[in-house]
């Protein structure tokens, strides 16, 4: 199995790239091709005993800032670590692409230079949300801020196959991201996408509300790029300031600091639960072809663990999957 590696993507790349390269290729059986500036690379690895043979270079002289906009991996920026990264998925043998860089520049150029699955017209990105039960596949959190109800309809068939495939969850209740439950709710285009959803897929269970999300009401939440990557950000920035508030007031108590020491290991694995490089990174669906996007600022840890959530989507063959279930499926 071979996987592309962005090098220069992310807030602390390439040191954290490498560094999380380095864990998974002694870990996992995988072969990865790291792009970016080879002389940073070479300095990068250098630090490291690894597996000399599962490490591949491949020189990208140019990197797409965070804020660069989308369309400057394509149009000026062609010799960036995202764009002869995604160049490289087109040839035969390389299964994946792993970025942390600039999320619409690796949505462009993935659409650019692997092209759409057919009956799909705008690419999604999929997270893994934590919910009371286990974790909601949240989709889309901002490949496509201006959606119609026939992109949010394609979102779910490409959902349902994901979160059953790679997964693991037969027959996912499927919900639409609404202000109410009730079918009369919303502006005219949530109204049409459920009456879509509602007559075409069976497993379609309804709206869904914002105070939903990470109960594990349903196993897949169905909504545009703009209002999903506000949700992530919000719930994202509510984790860090409820833990910060915790940490202050417990500090103020010797009876709080004596409680939380018991309570240690709970809240540990709280904190590993509500992690998001537990999960890794976020599937970009709807391309011709395997590319995993990690949050900007993904640590080693996260960076392992897309490698290894990668891993999992090229075992489980998903975009042979979306094309022979997708196509036919989209049109009225």
């Amino acid at each position: 199995m071979k996987i592309v590696v962005d090098a220069m993507g992310g807030d602390y790349a390439p040191q954290a790239v490498i560094e999380g390269v380095v864990a998974a290729v002694k870990e996992f059986n995988v072969h990865i091709i790291l792009v970016g500036r080879q002389d940073e690379m070479i300095a990068e690895l250098s630090k490291y005993q690894y597996p000399k043979e599962k490490i591949e270079l491949v020189h990208a002289s140019e990197v797409v800032e965070m804020h660069d906009h989308a369309t400057v991996s394509i149009r000026k920026k062609k010799d960036s670590s995202i764009s002869v990264g995604l160049r490289l998925m087109k040839e035969k043998g390389y299964d994946a692409f792993i970025s942390a860089g600039n999320t619409g520049g690796v949505v462009a150029a993935s659409a650019y230079n692997l092209g759409m699955l057919e009956g799909v017209e705008r690419p999604a990105i999929g997270l893994v949300v934590p919910t009371l039960k286990k974790f909601s596949f949240l989709i889309d959190v901002g490949a496509n801020t201006e959606s119609k109800q026939e992109h949010l309809f394609q979102s779910a068939l490409m959902a349902n196959i994901y979160t059953r495939e790679v997964l693991g969850v037969q027959n996912p209740a499927i919900g639409l991201l609404n202000i109410g439950e009730e079918s009369s709710k919303g502006s005219g285009f949530e109204k049409e996408a459920h009456k879509m959803m509602e007559e075409r897929l069976p497993n379609f269970i309804g709206n869904v509300e914002a105070n939903e999300v990470f109960t594990g009401k349903a196993d897949c939440i169905i909504c545009d790029g703009f209002v999903g990557n506000i949700v992530i950000k919000v719930a994202e920035g509510l984790m860090e300031s409820a833990s910060a508030l915790m940490r202050r007031e417990i500090a103020k108590s010797p009876i709080a600091i004596l409680g939380a020491m018991m309570m240690k290991s709970r809240l540990a694995y709280i904190k590993k639960f509500a992690d998001y490089s537990e999960y890794g990174g976020a599937p970009l669906l709807g391309v011709n072809g395997l590319v995993m996007i990690g949050h900007g600022r993904s640590s080693p840890k996260a960076i392992k663990n897309a490698i290894r959530a990668t891993m999992r989507e090229v075992e489980h063959n998903i975009i042979d999957v979306m094309i022979k279930e997708i196509a036919g499926k989209t049109s009225p």
